[in-house]
C-alpha cells in the first residue's frame, strides 16, 4: 500500500508542473499591464518602468517563471493589488468558506443518493425505480442559481426563516453561521444528488446481474444482506470516483452560487479579482483550485482499493 501511494503521489508531480505553467501563461495572456494596474492611470512611464523592474516583469519569461515557481513553492503568491494583502492567506480564508459548503453539500447528497440508487436498482422497472430516475433527471435539469433564488424567495423573503444576505463565521455565532449556509448547502446537495443517484443506480444494476449475486440468493442469503454485503461494496467504486470529481470541480466552480447567497468564497474572490484586474489574486486562485482538484483526485485513487474489493494493489 505504501509503495502504491508513493507511485501515485509521484505521478502528480508532472501534472502540477503543467498546471503551474498553464496558470503562469494564462495570466501573461490577459490584456493590460500589471504595473499600470497597480500604479493607476496617472502613473508616468518612468514609474511604470520602475514598478515593472521591481516585479521582475522586465526579465525573460523563463526567468520570470522560475522566480515565480520558487516563490510559490515557498508559499509566497505575491500581494493583492487591490487591498495590499498577501495572496495565500486571502485565498485560504476564502477557500475555507467554499470548502465547508462543498463538503457538507456533497456529503448530504451522497448520503441520500447512495441508498436511493441501491433501492432503485434492486426494484428495477418498478414504480420506485421510475420515481427515483425521474427525480434524478429533474434535479440534474435545475440550474443551481435558479434553485438558490427560489429557496431564498421562499425561506428568506416569504417565511423569514433565514437571512437573505450576508455570511456569519462560526467563530462569531454558531447558529448564525448555520442559518447563513443552510440554503447554499441545500441547493448544492439537491443539484448534485441527481448525478450521484444515476451513477449509484447504474453501478448497482450492473453488479446485481453478476453470477455471485445469483449464487448468494440461491444459498438463501437474506436480500438485505445481499445488498449491503455484496452489491454495495462492489458498486460503490464508480460513485466514489464521481464524488471526487464533484468535490474538485465545485470548490472552484461555485462562483455563481456564492454571488447569489453573497458568500465570501473562493469563486467569488476569483470573479471580483478578474473585474478588478488583481493579477496576483487571480493567479493564486487558479493555482489553488487546480492544485486542490489534482490532490482530491489523488486521494480518490488512493482510497479506491479500500472501497472496491475487486481492485488489487501491486
Amino acid at each position: 500500500m505504501i509503495a502504491f501511494a508513493l507511485r501515485r503521489t509521484a505521478q502528480i508531480i508532472p501534472t502540477l508542473f503543467i498546471v503551474c505553467v498553464a496558470v503562469f501563461a494564462l495570466i501573461r495572456l490577459i490584456p493590460g499591464d500589471p504595473a499600470q494596474a497597480m500604479l493607476g492611470e496617472t502613473a508616468t512611464s518612468e514609474q511604470i518602468a520602475a514598478m515593472r523592474h521591481t516585479l521582475g516583469l522586465d526579465l525573460p519569461m523563463p526567468t520570470q517563471f522560475l522566480r515565480w515557481l520558487g516563490d510559490a513553492l515557498s508559499g509566497d503568491l505575491g500581494q493583492s493589488i487591490v487591498n495590499k494583502l498577501p495572496v495565500l492567506p486571502l485565498v485560504l480564508d476564502r477557500a475555507a468558506v467554499s470548502g465547508l459548503i462543498v463538503l457538507l453539500a456533497v456529503s448530504i447528497a451522497a448520503a441520500i443518493a447512495l441508498p436511493l440508487g441501491l433501492i432503485a436498482a434492486w426494484r428495477q422497472n418498478s414504480l420506485i425505480d421510475f420515481g427515483v430516475v425521474a427525480g434524478a433527471a429533474f434535479l440534474m435539469s435545475i440550474p443551481s442559481f435558479w434553485l438558490g433564488l427560489m429557496l431564498l424567495l421562499l425561506f428568506g423573503l416569504r417565511l423569514g426563516w433565514v437571512p437573505v444576505l450576508g455570511y456569519v463565521p462560526f467563530s462569531q455565532s454558531f447558529s448564525g453561521a448555520v442559518l447563513s449556509i443552510v440554503l447554499p448547502v441545500a441547493t448544492l446537495a439537491a443539484v448534485e444528488c441527481g448525478s450521484l443517484l444515476r451513477m449509484a443506480r447504474a453501478s448497482a444494476i450492473e453488479v446485481l446481474r453478476l453470477e455471485y449475486i445469483t449464487h448468494a440468493r440461491a444459498k438463501g442469503v437474506p436480500e438485505w444482506r445481499v445488498l449491503v454485503r455484496h452489491v454495495f461494496p462492489n458498486s460503490f467504486g464508480p460513485t466514489w470516483t464521481l464524488i471526487g470529481l464533484i468535490l474538485g470541480h465545485l470548490l472552484g466552480g461555485i462562483a455563481v452560487l456564492e454571488t447569489v447567497f453573497t458568500l465570501p468564497g473562493l469563486g467569488r474572490l476569483l470573479v471580483d479579482s478578474i473585474f478588478a484586474r488583481d493579477y496576483p489574486v487571480i493567479q493564486g486562485c487558479l493555482l489553488f483550485s487546480a492544485t486542490v482538484y489534482v490532490v482530491v483526485n489523488l486521494v480518490v485513487d488512493l482510497c479506491y482499493p479500500l472501497f472496491d474489493p475487486r481492485i488489487t494493489i501491486n
